[in-house]
């Protein structure tokens, strides 16, 4: 009726329907909201590309973001530790959904100077666990927005039928590299689901931990380096959003290969890593081209 009466060429202060203001903590859980939510929702990524979300330091700007959004999507698992403060800062508005819930969460790997509460954090480098997060997207998209739920349902049900094509691409492609060749070492203890899920091992870390906030010992360096040596390692991978001083001078004392992988956030749109789906491929190019003989 406000509408109605309002005085002609003067417009409504309010739009007759509004997007639901959805936020992301990370790209690539962004991505994977943007893949189910598509242009149906308003959403926005608080990490920027690049961004390591162990260090993530909030601005002012970021508590502003948070109190205008309706619901917030999170990796969970305790990746996100940044998140519960800003969020009592701007007031605890939103809805805050782990899109890893459900998930059976993998030990987490502790350093001598970490301690973490919980599990492994780096779910998604198992496709499959990245279509539990589709359902908890789904679900709380379409509770919250019911009009548009169908429209949710049917792009979750497409994004996990890509989901399976890329679990089966990526084991076709570790299959090309040998038993022997099938250890990973890493700037930080990322690649446990990667490992189970595709019969590979995670034999050691450049920081022996879940963080790249962590800082390893001088001993665990020399052990990082006597698995190596025995191993036969032929590469160390580290992420492009962690600091490589570390990783590249074991690699350099160890004379194996240095390579760098998308593995907290996706590249710059247009980049070789823009989304989930292909930061994947990406990376799984990079290890098996790494591991061949």
């Amino acid at each position: 009726m406000l509408t109605a009466c309002a005085p002609a060429g003067q417009p409504s202060s309010e739009p007759a329907t509004s997007k639901l203001k959805a936020m992301a903590t990370t790209t690539i859980v962004g991505d994977v909201v943007k893949a189910i939510g598509g242009d149906t929702i308003d959403l926005t990524v608080l990490l920027p590309v690049g961004a390591d979300p162990h260090d993530f330091e909030p601005t002012p700007q970021d508590v502003v973001k948070i109190a205008a959004a309706q619901v917030i999507f999170m990796n969970g698992a305790g990746l996100e530790e940044f998140i519960e403060p800003l969020l009592k800062n701007a007031g605890d508005q939103a809805k805050l959904v782990s899109v890893s819930e459900g998930i059976q969460l993998l030990d987490a790997v502790h350093g001598e100077e970490e301690e973490h509460v919980g599990g492994d954090p780096h779910v998604w480098f198992d496709p499959n666990n990245v279509s539990v997060w589709t359902e908890n997207i789904e679900q709380t998209l379409s509770t919250m927005d019911p009009g548009n739920a169908a429209i949710y349902t049917s792009r979750a049900s497409q994004y996990r039928t890509r989901l399976e094509e890329l679990d089966g691409w990526i084991k076709e492609q570790i299959d090309l590299v040998s038993q022997a060749n099938r250890k990973l070492v890493t700037d930080h203890a990322v690649f446990a689901y990667f490992a189970r899920r595709y019969g590979l091992e995670q034999v050691g870390a450049v920081i022996p931990g879940y963080s790249t906030a962590a800082q390893p010992s001088a001993r665990e360096l020399a052990q990082l380096q006597d698995a190596i040596r025995a191993l036969g390692v032929k590469a160390v991978f580290v992420g492009k959003t962690a600091n490589p001083n570390l990783s590249k001078r074991v690699a350099e004392d160890m004379h194996i290969k240095l390579v760098f992988l998308y593995t907290g956030s996706l590249s710059e749109p247009g980049g070789p890593a823009d989304t989930y789906l292909v930061l994947m491929r990406y990376n799984v190019t990079a290890i098996v081209e790494a591991l061949s003989d």
